[in-house]
Formats: C-alpha cells, sequence, structure tokens
C-alpha cells in the first residue's frame, strides 16, 4: 500500500480552563488520543455533534496549535514545532465561512498572491499573477474575476475563492472545515462536486470536517466519528453507513435526511444529558445517553476495538442491526 502523506499517533489536545477568582483551573479534554493516516488522493472524513473536538483537530493539522500529546508525521517525517514554518505550505485549510474568510479590503487577484508574497518571496510579481489566474481558471471562476473584491460575489463564489487560495501554495493535505455547511444545498452540490474534482486532478489528501452525513457520504473514503473529543469509531464509509457498530453512530444516522418520503423512518431520539467536557467520567462518557447502556459502561471507559471496521464500545451493534 501507498505510504500516508500525514499520520497522526495519539493526537491529543488539553486546555486548561480557569475557574474564576475562588476556583481552580479544571481541564478541557478538547482531542484525546487520536490515530488516522490521510492518503493522497483519499478523503478521511471526521464527524460528530458540535463540541466534540473537529475544529480543534483541524488547528493541529494544520499547525496552528501543537498537541498537548502524540505526534504527528508528514512524508514519513515527524513534525516538531521548529518545522511549522516550512511545512504550512503543504498543509492547508478552507475555512467554514466564505464571508468571514476573505479580506473585504483586498482585490481577489491580491488574496491569492498573498500566500506566495509570504511563502515564495523569490518569485516575480509576473510570476504570482500568472499562478493566481492560473489557479483562479482551475476553481472555475472567470479572468475578469481577479480584480473584483469579495462583496461583489455570492457566497458559492467566495467558496470557490477560499479554495484557490488554499491551492496557491501546491499543498499535499487540504483540511476542509465545514467547507458547504454555510451554503445553499444547490450550490453545496457544485463545490463538492468541485472538491472530486480537484483532488481527482491534483492528487490531494482530504482530511473533511463535517457534521452533515449525508456530505460525508458523497465524499469520504474513510470516517471517523468522534464523541467528546474522543473517536468512537472508525472504518471505511461503506463499513460505517452500511452496519454502524456505535450507539452514538447509528442515532446520527437515524437523523440523516432521506430523499425518499416514503422511506419508513427509524429515528433514534437520544435521552439523558450530554456531559460536561470539564467533567467526563471514567466510564464511557456515551453511556447516560445509550440506550444499551449496562453497569460496565458506566466505570470502565471501552477502546477502539476491531480490525478494519473499530469502534469503542462495550455492548457494539451486531449485524442484526440490535
Amino acid at each position: 500500500m501507498t505510504a500516508p502523506v500525514m499520520s497522526a499517533k495519539g493526537l491529543t489536545r488539553h486546555y486548561d480552563v480557569s475557574g474564576g477568582l475562588f476556583s481552580r483551573s479544571q481541564v478541557l479534554r478538547a482531542v484525546g488520543g487520536l490515530d488516522f493516516e490521510l492518503y493522497a488522493g483519499k478523503t478521511l472524513a471526521v464527524v460528530g455533534e458540535s463540541g466534540c473536538g473537529k475544529s480543534t483537530l483541524a488547528r493541529l493539522v494544520t499547525f496552528i496549535e501543537e498537541p498537548t500529546e502524540g505526534a504527528l508525521t508528514l512524508d514519513g517525517k515527524p513534525v516538531t514545532r521548529a518545522d511549522w514554518p516550512d511545512l504550512r505550505s503543504s498543509v492547508q485549510i478552507v475555512f467554514q465561512d466564505p464571508y468571514g474568510s476573505l479580506n473585504p479590503r483586498q482585490t481577489i487577484g491580491t488574496i491569492l498572491m498573498e500566500p506566495l508574497v509570504i511563502n515564495r518571496p523569490k518569485m516575480s510579481g509576473k510570476e504570482r499573477e500568472a499562478q493566481a489566474r492560473k489557479t483562479l481558471g482551475l476553481v472555475g471562476l472567470r479572468p475578469e474575476h481577479f480584480d473584483r473584491y469579495p462583496h461583489m460575489f455570492s457566497g458559492g463564489q467566495r467558496q470557490r475563492i477560499a479554495v484557490a487560495r488554499a491551492l496557491m501554495l501546491e499543498p499535499k493535505v487540504l483540511v476542509l472545515d465545514e467547507p458547504v455547511s454555510a451554503l445553499d444545498l444547490s450550490i453545496q452540490s457544485a463545490i463538492l462536486n468541485l472538491l472530486v474534482d480537484l483532488q481527482d486532478r491534483l492528487n490531494l489528501a482530504y482530511l473533511f470536517i463535517s457534521h452533515d452525513l449525508s456530505v460525508v457520504h458523497h465524499v469520504a473514503d474513510d470516517v471517523i466519528v468522534m464523541y467528546l473529543g474522543r473517536a468512537v469509531e472508525k472504518g471505511s464509509k461503506e463499513a460505517v453507513f452500511a452496519a454502524p457498530k456505535h450507539p452514538y453512530t447509528k442515532a446520527l444516522l437515524s437523523a440523516t435526511p432521506r430523499a425518499d418520503p416514503l422511506a419508513k423512518a427509524d429515528r433514534i431520539k437520544l435521552a439523558g444529558e450530554l456531559p460536561s467536557p470539564l467533567e467526563v467520567g471514567a466510564g464511557c462518557p456515551f453511556a447516560p445517553r445509550c440506550w444499551k447502556t449496562q453497569d460496565r459502561c458506566r466505570v470502565e471507559r471501552p477502546d477502539l476495538q476491531g480490525d478494519a471496521h473499530l469502534a469503542a464500545c462495550h455492548f457494539p451493534i451486531g449485524p442484526d442491526g440490535a
């Protein structure tokens, strides 16, 4: 098998949260012990509810924040903080908000050339402009858009510009942090098709972060399901969608809208309270909301178990769905 472009082992990020003047500080475990590999031409999707640690993971992978524990490797070489300035051009990010991620005072041409000005200072102005115009065409925009400002574009066009900016340094890994959630459904489809086409052309590795399983089903090759900072299920898209092993994954899938109005909806409504990320107990963090909970779940945290399709559950869902 081809070697991964990027891999993570035990990737962890904790934050010290102040408890106030008369209270002790607490530890927020945003990401806990994630393992994954990104391959050229493949998409790994990370899904979960808001607050599960997806965006923190994006900041770790793009060298915005340093992991508390664990390690990242890029092209087989361990990543250290001293390497960040040289490696950031290999890993770029597309943010969720196409309106807030572009500088309204700059033309599109200036926005696209800025990464080259910072990271490729030896390039001439003509070379930078030529590459920016080429990349603009690559994402489906016209030459006359080069001298316009962000407010003159629709949300879908702005996201194409954001994708173009991320491609300017010719990265190997593209982190897509909810790249279509702020767009209309019809525009979402166009952007997703663009991302699939760019991956085929440029052989990019994608880390696709989303809470929308219908979108993930369209673009992903492999899936990691996160809950309160930890992976609770991991496997190929086909395996996870066809036969989820973790109750949380099954509940997420049951909430996904279906195109067939006659299809029977078997919606799982989770009871119980979502635990505080500051006070996750020793047992399974999903236990307070899980319909399969037993005494063992309340006192012992399950690890990911399995071969190609893994789940962190003491009593995983079987092939019969029970």
